[in-house]
């Protein structure tokens, strides 16, 4: 990193194995040892293309939330450019109650350190290049669905049952097709469920 540009750091794994877990952490982490906006964190999940037409209930099996194709990778790509340049990015919202993709957007500025937060960002070939460095954190698959299952009930409005089929049917198989061969990619592995706190205060960024 040169101060023209920015580092670019990516948390990758699998859905609930901590990832988000583990970029909040050192996103805290980062700030509170180098000062306050030293860093921030660009979530892949901002960049969902807008299902709201296709969705019809909780589970529904025709939209498939954990392909790569649900993701609109290219603008992501295009704003990890600009990132690094030092310039401003305009991060879509996307509201996982109703599927939609708002018309506002959010203004990113630049910061030393930008970390991506995102399951699939390393299964991507545009992604990949645009990363200093590359984490990918795993946890067992019982681990990860019990995770999940809190998570989208308390956070996202769904039903245990509609988790729980989405989960057979579309999670499990894309993490083995796209996210589990990604791990190959990263710079480290992490355990996820281990305290992060050692491994972040030992990495050398």
């Amino acid at each position: 990193m040169t101060p023209e540009t920015v580092m670019l750091i990516g948390i990758s794994g699998g859905s609930g194995s901590g990832k988000t877990t583990f970029a909040r952490m050192l996103n805290d982490y980062l700030n509170s040892t180098r000062g306050e906006g030293f860093s921030a964190i660009l979530a892949q999940d901002h960049y969902y293309i807008d299902q709201s037409a296709r969705f019809k209930e909780d589970g529904d099996p025709s939209v498939n939330f954990d392909h790569p194709s649900a993701i609109e990778f290219p603008l992501l790509s295009r704003h990890l450019e600009q990132l690094r340049l030092k310039k401003p990015v305009e991060v879509p919202i996307y509201d996982f109650v109703t599927h939609t993709r708002k018309n506002e957007t959010t203004p990113f500025p630049p910061r030393p350190v930008v970390i991506v937060d995102g399951m699939l960002l390393l299964s991507q070939a545009i992604v990949r290049p645009w990363l200093d460095h590359s984490i990918y954190v795993d946890a067992p698959e019982s681990v990860r669905y019990e995770r999940r299952l809190r998570r989208d009930v308390t956070e996202r409005g769904r039903t245990p049952d509609g988790v729980e089929r989405q989960f057979r049917a579309q999670v499990k198989p894309m993490h083995d097709e796209f996210i589990e061969p990604s791990r190959r990619y990263a710079s480290l592995l992490v355990d996820g469920t281990r305290d992060f706190a050692p491994v972040i205060a030992g990495l050398r960024l």
